[in-house]
């Protein structure tokens, strides 16, 4: 084919009914990237017998070695389908979980998507995580099967077999669009419902809820997958063919004289051909007949596959004449059979031709927007559309019409900023010389040459002779040699400093209006709102004029526009509404994405969904510490290039990578040393991160014995004494309720801490928005600042939580438990409670509920020191300085009398004080010395005002005054208050069961029968525990589900790997926290633990093996034998 060029690119983009933005998703190693290859091999852009083997859009070196796409990229191609013309925009995205980020960065410029499946495997755990974010961006996705050559050649199934095989993995998909469908008919029906009970009050008896009604009469087919409606192909990419049941359709119809509608429908499901009749029948299954797709299809396929794998050449010869199609004597004397198959398939059956034209029909243009995808777009977090400004809201339409008119307003979303090369950029590429430029060269290079031979002649001559002469002729020379070498020199420094340089291209999709080099424009960061600066901007206002500064909000140039084209780029001067494309000169103002617009009205787009936490934290630091400078800029332009990593300065100083897993990691250090950094690193292990938490007392010890009540007390703090040392002031309970007071005695404070139920710990995890959004909430109102009134679907919300929070915290200690909720904590958001229990105090979290304003109580001054104590003691545990997480801290007493006493006796102290000060003013003011004329009346004036101003001036240095007193040799009252609340909630914990809390990974791992025993060999070594295996069905494939600590997971892929010779590999995705059973702390108490466990109980702790792992990492004193085996003589020469 030929290469379509870049005019005609251009000229496509005008018209929005004619692109397509598309992506590949898939789980890792289901061919996105091969298919991607015959797609663009139909351009021209590659050979077609490259395709598939060169993996053109995997452009990183990293990439091509491991085999795997890491990042997502683009291409736009030209297809053509009868008269019309199309152009459409493919991005390859990564199926590795570790690059989900980059999937979401894809999902969001698109349309529509091919979701690519192994016919092999069928549905993975990254299958279900693409459709689901497909689902969550409101795209439409069509189904490409690949990889059916594997059924032939490697399971050997027979056609009947492959196709009730294809049937299981339709249902499969299948299965899971309908349980996202579901989900979401069920969600809008129950917000139908809430609405219609609040308009009418009046409900009839007991009402039953039937969860089916609605899902009846909602229209679901078109999401299904099924080749009658044209949205699947069946392919193996890596051979070249692929092809969807209109093909087949088609050609059968010429032949056997049955309508081609007819067979569209028939050509898939349990219908067979009466030859006898020549009629479609139903119901082959019942009468023992080959369904048609098996007779018509698949038997020409198995049989073609056949006679070329056999090097049947008869055979071969009857079916390329019968096709009508020329095979290359190169390829079909190839060794390799393959070659020659793909050459007759991709001839009989072009994957690209199937791919593409299913793509066109099948798959939404820009034009298609639907209204709900755009007004999920538009309101970021918990506004309604509704609740939108009205000029935002008339966006909406310039979104449906995608109008590239002159007047629309520019409106661009940028997923993700990518690095590239400098050399890379069409400004930098070498052109063609014209014949001007040559001319020139050849000029200079025989001015060069003739100057040379002057200077070999004038050395050869006598020296006497040319004295006075040479020197009058060489000077100009020379200083003109010099001014060339200098201005070389210059040039190249300038060069290698600019290749040296990674430029940043935008990765963004124009939804409105009509892009153009050099035009200004917004950018809005996440936390813009339209609302606030449309009041503050002139109406009609633009990006060029001369703004007030406005929060959230920046103006820049588009200096470049670039059409992408996988491993390169294309200059643009205008790109049109509903295209995808890079953008350079954005560098400053974006940091991973944004929304860019000509328009102040427009709000910025909804955050990604991203499906990967970051979890994996190394330290790195340079070689050199004075490489230092060079470090901190790689990770700045690191943490602008990857969508997913984090990068942290932590109190301790080390700067800090935090990435989504191995691989990732892998990447993000590889791109630090050769690309922005440009130096030596060196890297920590990982920091793994860990939570502390509290448990019930045990019932029974170590070896299962039954504690006894006063035994049970004895052991824990018998344990726990040599570990805690809580020291004299502080009284303990003997059910563990804490008393403190303050180091000047002003206050004191009872504190117990309580485990929380582990569903009422994951409620906090999951809405942990929900209570910031609160807490933002409560702080505006307690500081009566005006806040956009929050809106009801979010206080039904909260009202929901707080409900459900009712539900799980019930008994009798629990008792008005959530209506007594003071804060949640760690940074006000986390899964940890506070409780206020003493008596005079009535400020809760639920202040948004309720509406109330500020209490005035003796309490009022100081609730935020105990608030803030508590937020430090649960960011940082007893333990190992770890976020705790699951533990309920109650306020049971807290005594300010002494403070009160205090600090009405300053205030008494303080009017006297002002009252002897006041006359003193006043004698000052009637003897003033009469010997300075000029300076009297300025004094006399300002100490009169100071006299007038008397209330307010004694009010001031009152309170002052009453501060000081408080604030006493121990610093302020507020802060003791903070170190107080602190001390008392470590205290409270460590008087209670101690246990750390392990990041766990959920582990999907697919191994043949042969390699299970090796499989769970590697998982119990690591301290891995399988829920579930299951064989899947028409395969030898087991799926074992397990679950693994994060800090053992490390180098666990490789290892399983390699014990398995590469027949299995597992997917790791973060899933939840997990209490470790041992307590960290424990040491043989009774007799039966001493036998059983010796003296020392010197067995591997896992729980201490951790906590002291990470003591030692934060420079905390760790507990350690210096000496491990005293009593027992060692030799060097034979350490055993």
């Amino acid at each position: 084919m030929v290469v379509t060029s870049l005019e005609k690119m251009i000229g496509l983009q005008r018209e929005p009914t004619s692109i397509r933005n598309i992506c590949i998703l898939a789980h890792v190693d289901h061919g996105k990237t091969t298919l991607a290859d015959c797609l663009i091999s139909s351009n021209g852009i590659i050979s077609n017998r490259l395709a598939g083997k060169l993996r053109y859009l995997d452009s990183r070196e990293d990439e091509q070695i491991r085999g795997i796409t890491m990042k997502s990229s683009a291409i736009s191609l030209h297809f053509e389908k009868g008269n019309q013309e199309y152009l459409i925009n493919l991005i390859d995205s990564p199926g590795h979980v570790d690059f989900s980020s980059e999937v979401s960065t894809a999902v969001r410029l698109c349309d529509g998507c091919i979701i690519v499946l192994d016919a092999v495997e069928g549905v993975c755990p990254q299958t279900q995580a693409v459709l689901r974010q497909a689902w969550l961006e409101n795209i439409r996705p069509v189904l490409v099967i690949n990889k059916i050559d594997r059924l032939i050649v490697e399971l050997k199934l027979t056609p009947q077999e492959a196709y009730s095989h294809l049937k299981n993995i339709l249902e499969q998909v299948n299965a899971i669009t309908g349980a996202l469908f579901t989900s979401k008919v069920l969600e809008e029906r129950a917000e139908k419902e809430t609405e219609t009970q609040g308009i009418s009050d009046s409900v009839h008896g007991d009402q039953v809820y039937d969860w089916s009604a609605g899902l009846e009469d909602t229209d679901d087919s078109h999401l299904y997958f099924s080749p009658d409606q044209g949205n699947v192909v069946f392919a193996s990419a890596i051979d070249g063919w692929g092809f969807g049941i209109e093909h087949f359709a088609k050609l059968y119809s010429q032949k056997i004289g049955i309508k081609h509608a007819v067979l569209l429908k028939t050509l898939w499901g349990d219908y067979y051909l009466n030859t006898k009749a020549k009629k479609i029948m139903k119901g082959d299954q019942s009468k023992g007949k080959k369904p048609l797709f098996v007779q018509l299809v698949l038997d020409n396929i198995w049989s073609l596959y056949e006679a070329v794998l056999k090097r049947d050449k008869e055979k071969i010869d009857k079916i390329v004449t019968s096709l009508g199609l020329k095979v290359g004597a190169r390829e079909s004397r190839h060794a390799d059979p393959k070659v020659h198959l793909n050459a007759i398939c991709s001839q009989w059956l072009p994957i690209s031709q199937a791919v593409l034209s299913m793509v066109c029909s099948k798959l939404p243009s820009p034009l298609d927007i639907t209204a709900e995808r755009v007004e999920k777009l538009m309101c970021v977090g918990a506004r309604t559309f509704d609740s939108l400004p009205p000029e935002t809201q008339e966006l909406k339409k310039m979104f449906m019409k995608c109008s590239s008119e002159d007047t629309a307003p520019v409106i661009v979303f940028v997923s993700k900023m990518f690095a590239v090369d400098f050399k890379t950029l069409p400004c930098n590429k070498p052109r063609p010389l014209t014949q001007e430029v040559i001319a020139q060269r050849r000029e200079l290079a025989r001015q060069r040459h003739a100057e040379k031979l002057i200077a070999s002649q004038g050395q050869e001559l006598p020296e006497q002779a040319l004295s006075g002469n040479e020197s009058e002729l060489t000077e100009p020379r020379g200083d003109k040699q010099e001014l060339t070498s200098q201005t070389e020199s210059m040039t190249l420094k300038t060069v290698e400093q600019e290749a040296d340089k990674e430029s940043f291209i935008a990765f963004a999709r124009v939804f409105s209006g009509v892009v153009r080099r050099g035009q200004k424009i917004f950018v809005l960061g996440p936390k813009y709102d339209p609302a606030e600066s449309l009041n503050k901007l002139p109406s009609g206002c633009s990006a060029a004029d001369d703004l007030p500064s406005i929060p959230h909000m920046a103006c820049c140039t588009l200096e470049n526009l670039y059409l992408l084209m996988g491993r390169g780029l294309e200059d643009l001067e205008e790109v049109p509404s509903g295209n995808v494309l890079g953008i350079g000169g954005l560098q400053e103002f974006v940091l991973k994405s944004a929304t860019l617009s000509t328009s102040p009205a427009c709000p910025p787009f909804t955050p990604l969904n991203f499906e990967a936490t970051p979890i994996v934290r190394v330290a790195v630091e340079p070689k050199h510490p004075s490489e230092m400078p060079q470090l901190v800029r790689g990770m700045k332009l690191l943490n602008q290039a990857d969508p997913c990593v984090q990068v942290l300065i932590q109190e301790t100083g080390e700067h800090v990578l935090v990435t989504a897993g191995e691989v990732h990691l892998q990447r993000c250090l590889d791109d630090l040393k050769e690309r922005f950094a440009k130096i030596q690193i060196s890297v920590s292990e990982p920091i793994i991160p860990f939570r502390e938490t509290i448990t019930r007392p045990p019932k029974v010890d170590m070896v299962n014995e039954e504690i006894g009540k006063q035994q049970k007390v004895a052991v824990i703090h018998q344990a726990k004494e040599d570990q805690n040392k809580i020291p004299e002031g502080v009284q303990v309970d003997s059910d563990g309720l804490i008393t403190m007071s303050t180091p000047n005695k002003y206050a004191t404070l009872s504190v117990r801490a309580m485990p929380l139920p582990e569903e009422v710990t994951q409620l906090l995890e999951e809405n942990s928005d929900l209570i910031r959004t609160m807490e933002q909430f409560n702080s505006s109102l307690n500081e009566d600042k005006k806040m956009h009134e929050i809106n009801q679907k979010i206080l039904d919300r909260i009202q929901e939580f707080k409900q459900k929070l009712e539900k799980n915290l019930q008994g009798r200690k629990w008792r008005n438990a959530v209506d007594q909720i003071w804060s949640f904590g760690p940074r006000k958001c986390g899964p940890n409670i506070l409780l206020s229990k003493f008596e005079g105090y009535r400020k809760t979290v639920w202040q948004c509920l309720d509406k109330t304003t500020k209490e005035v109580s003796k309490y009022r001054d100081f609730d935020n020191s105990i608030v803030s104590g508590f937020q430090l003691a649960t960011l940082s545990g007893p333990m190992c300085e770890e976020p705790l997480m699951g533990v309920c801290f109650i306020v049971e007493k807290w005594d300010m009398s002494k403070a009160e006493e205090q600090m009405s006796a300053n205030r008494q102290d303080s009017e006297e004080l002002d009252a002897t000060e006041q006359t003193k003013n006043e004698d000052k003011v009637t003897s003033l010395p009469s010997s300075y004329p000029t300076e009297s009346s300025s004094e006399n004036k300002k100490l009169q005002d100071g006299s007038q101003g008397s209330p307010n001036s004694s009010e001031k240095s009152s309170k002052r005054k009453g501060e000081t007193l408080l604030a006493d040799c121990y610093g302020p009252f507020s802060g003791q208050l903070i170190a107080t609340m602190k001390e008392a909630c470590r205290y409270a914990l460590q008087v209670k069961p101690q246990r750390l809390m392990a990041a766990m990974y959920t582990c999907e791992i697919m191994a043949t029968a042969e390699v299970l025993g090796r499989v769970y060999a590697v998982l119990s070594k690591r301290e891995g525990r399988v829920l579930q295996e299951e064989m899947k069905e028409g395969t030898d494939m087991f799926i074992i589900k397990a679950v693994l600590p994060v800090a053992e997971s490390f180098g666990f892929a490789d290892e399983i790997r390699k014990r398995t010779s590469g027949l299995a590999s597992p997917q790791l995705v973060f899933s939840h926290w997990e209490i470790i059973s041992g307590d960290p702390f424990w040491v043989p108490t009774t007799e039966e633990e001493y036998l059983h466990f010796g003296e020392k109980a010197d067995s591997e702790n896992q729980a201490r093996k951790y906590m002291n792992a990470v003591r030692k990492r934060k420079g905390l004193y760790v507990e350690e034998k210096i000496v491990e085996h005293a009593e027992k003589q060692r030799t060097l020469s034979r350490n055993k």
